[in-house]
């Protein structure tokens, strides 16, 4: 049986990576320090549909990496998704961005290289990288902005140009992962990901936007669009992104580098999104306008041209689709959204009460398991 290590995988993405591989015959083991709200209910309703093996660390600390791949050895594939995820929190505290998002991942590299060279990495990184892309010719329509030039959008030939302080974190980790390849001949492969939606997804203001919208909607509250509501993103439902994960990892290739999104037919506008939630509530959601945000784009749509010629991969889920499953989640747990959203606003941890520590306890890696 193959093992897979999903780093932050109680998590959005995450939670959702490790439900996938384990139905699909893989020994999942997750690592996560449970800071995010909702990662606690993520957690909890993962070890009640499936056997994970839990494990909680902290990737700023090497040692407790260390730790954890040394206890599950050996380790078939690793999935790095733990991260510092808005760019609005690393404006606000680069170094904690910074630490999380390139130092961390230099420490899972070098614990890799260290304890399971043999293994396949697979980084989460970000549109981002790729700045507030300035030099893009795009065009103003009435509800949103499109491309000037008849392409399939960005491809990973776009220079870098990372534009902010998560662009910096994100995309020196985005580089360091390539080059521990080259130089260390590492088998990983860089997933440069668009706007990815979901269950599972406790989008708040700042970050899971799409998410965010759709919960608001729900709870009868007023969304802030920033800048004037035109930006244009591919959005891309999680169950194909894992899709690209397991290509990436099933393939022959030795290293890669991949845009993932939802591209061209799966773009929309933030105003968009919001007549496509009134039409499926049969409600006028209210809202009003701010400031643009630093790096914010105007327009991103991801070429997905090389996932689909080396990987075979495309998005299947139409944003119609994606969104009827994601209201219908955020319906079917009302309670520990609402929930995620007081720890949120009074920075309380949550540990889940059908969860017990089982095991030895070095440093402050602890593992969970679930109670007889």
């Amino acid at each position: 049986m193959k093992r897979i290590l999903i780093i932050g995988g109680a998590g959005f993405i995450g939670s959702n990576a490790a439900l996938y591989f384990s139905r699909r015959g893989w020994k999942v083991s997750v690592m996560d320090n449970l800071s995010r709200a909702g990662s606690e209910s993520n957690l909890q309703s993962l070890m009640q549909e499936t056997e994970v093996d839990f494990f909680r660390g902290d990737i700023r600390r090497r040692e407790e990496v260390t730790e954890v791949l040394r206890r599950i050895r050996p380790v078939d594939a690793v999935l790095h998704l733990a991260a510092q995820v808005a760019v609005t929190t690393s404006i606000t505290d680069p170094v904690n961005d910074f630490e999380i998002n390139a130092l961390g991942t230099l420490n899972v590299l070098e614990t890799i290289r260290a304890e399971a060279p043999g293994s396949s990495l697979i980084y989460a990184s970000t549109n981002k990288v790729y700045g507030g892309l300035d030099d893009l010719s795009v065009i103003s329509g009435t509800e949103k902005y499109e491309l000037e030039k008849d392409d399939e959008g960005i491809s990973e030939r776009q220079p870098l140009d990372f534009h902010s302080p998560y662009g910096c974190s994100k995309g020196a980790a985005d580089q360091y992962v390539r080059d521990y390849s080259r130089i260390y001949n590492l088998r990983t492969f860089v997933i440069r990901q668009s706007c990815i939606y979901g269950t599972r997804q406790y989008g708040v203001e700042d970050q899971g936007w799409l998410a965010w919208f759709a919960i608001a909607a729900l709870q009868g509250k007023q969304i802030t669009v920033y800048g004037d509501g035109r930006q244009v993103r591919d959005v891309l439902w999680v169950a194909d992104l894992l899709d690209l994960y397991d290509r990436c990892l099933n393939s022959d290739r030795g290293s890669g580098v991949y845009n993932a999104g939802g591209g061209i037919e799966r773009s929309v506008s933030v105003r968009e999104v919001i007549r496509l939630l009134e039409s499926k509530l049969g409600w006028s959601i209210p809202h009003a306008y701010g400031d643009w945000r630093p790096g914010d784009q105007k327009l991103f749509i991801s070429d997905n041209t090389k996932a689909f010629r080396e990987l075979g991969w495309r998005p299947t889920t139409s944003v119609s689709q994606g969104m009827d499953q994601l209201l219908e989640w955020i319906k079917q747990n009302i309670p520990a959204i609402a929930a995620a959203g007081d720890r949120l606003a009074d920075h309380a941890p949550l540990i889940p009460k059908e969860l017990e520590w089982r095991g030895a306890k070095s440093g402050k890696v602890l593992q969970y398991s679930r109670g007889d």
